[in-house]
């Protein structure tokens, strides 16, 4: 009897390993999904991706194709788009309330920059993911936090690299242009570890508040504009363009200006010639 008993708790045992190696398998999809779903709603803009692959064994994930809208008002139709991101997570925190994610590489992210009036498109978006976290840290009386996936994230350690900086912007005469400059490198370490976690709305507040400041750090800008000068001698030529075929409208409006006035006077004279 003992034998059979031990040989039913051992079959438990096997299901139960199986049923959670099936559950640790789907979680590309699983993340993909809480990624589209729930990223919107932090950012207010469209965020995506398109595939996220998982490996149990060495507890790896490859993020293909992330991709961060803009917001309404915009030109631009993105404002980051990455090929791929690479995680290494710590498999003993998957099944728990916080996920520890060991190192995160965003390798070559395409980064646009655009502005607006006094704002600019990470302006906007960094408000409203400061927005977003506010309402998690403090949802409204009587509510609960906005509704996301309830995981905490500690994101021990953070390396963009590679990137590229576009400036999106209308240029008098020339219409809409860009230029581009080099990210700096961005290493961000502890993301979340002195609070026992972030929500997903605090880690990705942090993030874009570092990408923000190295934007507009003098190297980007002074880079940027050094480009936009480079187009001056395309802005005067141009400009020139423009007086040139203003002279010639203005002649054309005046010769047909005076003809219509000739004929106007031969018609008057036609008629008190009557």
């Amino acid at each position: 009897m003992k034998k059979w008993i031990w040989i039913a708790i051992g079959g438990l045992v096997v299901l139960v390993i199986v049923a959670i190696v099936i559950g640790l398998s789907n979680l590309g999809p699983i993340i993909k999904k809480a990624v589209n779903t729930y990223g919107p709603r932090i950012t207010k803009t469209d965020l995506h991706v398109k595939d996220v692959d998982v490996s149990l064994f060495s507890a790896e994930a490859k993020i293909k194709e992330f991709f961060l809208g803009n917001p309404k008002g915009f030109k631009a139709p993105e404002a980051i788009r990455v090929e791929s991101i690479f995680v290494s997570l710590d498999k003993g925190s998957l099944t728990k309330d916080t996920i520890v994610i060991k190192r995160v590489e965003i390798r070559s992210p395409l980064v646009t920059y655009e502005k607006s009036g006094k704002s600019d498109n990470f302006q906007t978006i960094l408000k409203n993911v400061t927005g977003s976290a506010a309402k998690e840290a403090s949802p409204p009386e009587g509510q609960g936090a906005e509704k996301g996936p309830g995981k905490k994230l500690i994101i021990e350690d953070l390396v963009i690299t590679g990137g590229k900086v576009k400036l999106f912007t209308d240029i008098p005469g020339l219409g809409t242009r860009s230029v581009t400059a080099s990210l700096p490198a961005i290493h961000l370490k502890g993301i979340g570890k002195d609070k026992g976690g972030e929500t997903p709305a605090q880690a990705i507040k942090k993030i874009l508040e570092a990408m923000y400041a190295k934007l507009q750090s003098p190297e980007v800008m002074g880079a940027l504009r050094d480009q936009l000068k480079a187009l001056a001698p395309q802005v005067e030529e141009k400009v020139k363009e423009l007086k040139s075929k203003g002279k010639e409208i203005e002649k054309e409006i005046k010769e047909k200006g005076t003809k219509k006035m000739d004929e106007l006077k031969e018609k008057a004279k036609g008629f008190l010639g009557r």
